[in-house]
């Protein structure tokens, strides 16, 4: 009998383990994408070996990085079913349109008539934004005038913004059409006008890009260079600032996710930006980092995938339509799906903290003996663009004062042992401001980019910001919102803070984690 329990619990367990290793990872995404969706993803892109002595390979990236295993995964199997304007819709796929532009091998194994190269887009309703992807894509650097990029800042200070947003010229990016084709554009503007709108960005440069593809035949399609794993092609606008960054990351993430890739990315900027501290996140999400004119020659990728605009995420739309969606835990979305509920935010912020290495899981504390940290987010004085002083606008006037009275509130406080943390994230690298959110258990500060980090933040993490008379802007109470956080908010009449009503806060926050 003994034995026979002890088989059935061998075996409950071996059964468990294979459960939670797809759900866990992008193998349970492929296994979806090929039995729900034959002709989707890494079911379709073609990828020959190239004959003999036709077109030299010279693979120029280094191996991928794996998926970490996130406590907030759930699927990012296309679902047609997901509802317009729902939280799967606005954070997750609801990439739901496909559009093919070129078919790939497999459908043309089909009988689908075709040649050469593939591409097609994924169109999300809800966002009017699309994810692109191609195979057998050619870039010719020399035909997008931009800046080099990646330069240091201190070689290119005074330097004009439209240096370094790119320009494309016809042919700039190129797909294999296959044999006896004749050159002609990829999409037209109905196209681009219902796919890639132009919205209320007055220069949508994925839109352009998109607009200078050419198919060619494959006798045009000579390549001095390949990249053979998947890599995204993302442009950027506001590169040092760390919200828009940060719609920028998440855009990314999501186009690696709908396009179902089994490995972290590669990277090429299509922009001329110069070097900034926020590169140091890029490189820790994805698998490696180049500027698209630093490379020499034409550079051809056996799969390219086009990552939206960060303006066409939620985090950006939120600020100026209502997305009504609160943070839940996976597990509790899994078995029982909301439409007014999402755990992405929380699958990406741990995804962020997993890119550096630092613990993810879900019951994480802090050892009673270490207390809580009280991370306060300062803003500080930088250089942070090629055109940009140096002076950072004060949203807090008193900030050292607030800041002094909180470090001599926290020394006398008997009830349990607090930590200030002083939050100068300007003379922080990346993976320490991440430490600083993930170790804290109330993060305060002024309105400012800084506060985004609270993504990142564990789920029991309580936020409290200041804001000024002329900062009331949603952002953090949202992000808060959509990540399940306790968010409080000190609204002043104009830029100073009483030192006593913040600590009054404070002490009232301080009591409901136990202290």
């Amino acid at each position: 009998m003994n034995r026979k329990k002890l088989k059935i619990l061998l075996s409950l367990f071996a059964f468990n383990s294979i459960y939670l290793y797809f759900f866990s990872s992008d193998h349970h995404l492929l296994f979806i994408h090929h039995k729900l969706l034959p002709g989707n993803h890494k079911a379709s892109p073609e990828n020959p070996k190239t004959p003999p002595g036709k077109h030299p390979h010279f693979p120029v990236t280094p191996r991928a990085k794996p998926w970490p295993i996130l406590p907030s995964y759930l699927p990012w199997s296309l679902n047609p079913t997901v509802a317009l304007r729902s939280c799967e819709g606005y954070f997750g796929n609801g990439f739901t349109r496909r559009i093919d532009l070129r078919r790939s091998s497999v459908e043309r194994e089909s009988g689908i008539s075709g040649g050469g190269g593939w591409f097609r887009c994924w169109h999300s309703g809800t966002l009017q934004s699309s994810v692109c992807e191609g195979g057998r894509v050619r870039m010719t650097p020399e035909r997008i005038q931009m800046s080099i990029g990646g330069e240091r800042l201190e070689n290119v200070i005074g330097r004009k913004e439209e240096e370094e947003l790119p320009e494309f010229e016809a042919g700039a990016f190129e797909v294999d059409a296959g044999e006896r084709f004749g050159q002609r554009k990829l999409v037209d503007e109905e196209f681009l006008n219902r796919f890639v709108p132009q919205g209320a960005i007055s220069r949508h440069t994925m839109r352009g890009l998109l607009d200078s593809i050419r198919l060619v035949g494959s006798s045009e399609f000579k390549c001095d260079q390949w990249i053979e794993e998947p890599t995204l092609l993302v442009t950027r606008f506001e590169y040092a600032n760390l919200f828009h960054t940060f719609t920028d990351w998440y855009s990314a993430y999501v186009a690696s996710r709908v396009t179902g890739l089994p490995n972290r990315p590669h990277l090429v900027f299509i922009d001329g930006h110069c070097r900034a501290p926020l590169e140091e996140t890029w490189k820790a999400l994805f698998s490696s980092l180049k500027y698209a004119k630093n490379f020499s020659g034409s550079v051809c990728f056996r799969h390219a995938v086009l990552v939206p605009l960060g303006y066409e995420t939620a985090l950006f739309k939120g600020l100026s339509e209502n997305i009504n969606c609160h943070g839940a835990f996976a597990h509790d979305l899994w078995q029982n799906p909301d439409d007014l509920k999402t755990a992405r935010l929380s699958e990406f912020g741990e995804m962020i903290r997993a890119a550096f290495g630092f613990p993810v899981g879900r019951h994480r504390v802090l050892k009673p003996a270490s207390g809580h940290n009280i991370l306060f987010v300062r803003r500080e004085d930088y250089v942070a663009h090629p055109r940009h002083g140096g002076k950072v606008e004060s949203r807090l006037s008193n900030e050292q004062e607030v800041f002094d009275s909180l470090k001599n509130w926290t020394s006398n406080y008997l009830e349990c042992k607090i930590n200030l943390v002083n939050g100068l994230f300007a003379h922080m690298s990346m993976k320490e401001q991440v430490r600083a959110i993930q170790d804290a258990s109330v993060i305060i500060g002024a309105h400012g980019a800084g506060l985004t980090h609270i993504i990142s933040a564990r789920p029991k993490t309580v936020i409290l910001e200041i804001i000024s008379s002329q900062y009331r802007r949603p952002h953090f109470a949202l992000i808060s919102q959509w990540k399940g956080l306790e968010y409080h908010a000190i609204n002043l009449d104009g830029s100073y803070a009483d030192p006593r009503v913040v600590i009054d806060q404070l002490n009232s926050i301080v009591k409901s984690l136990g202290c």
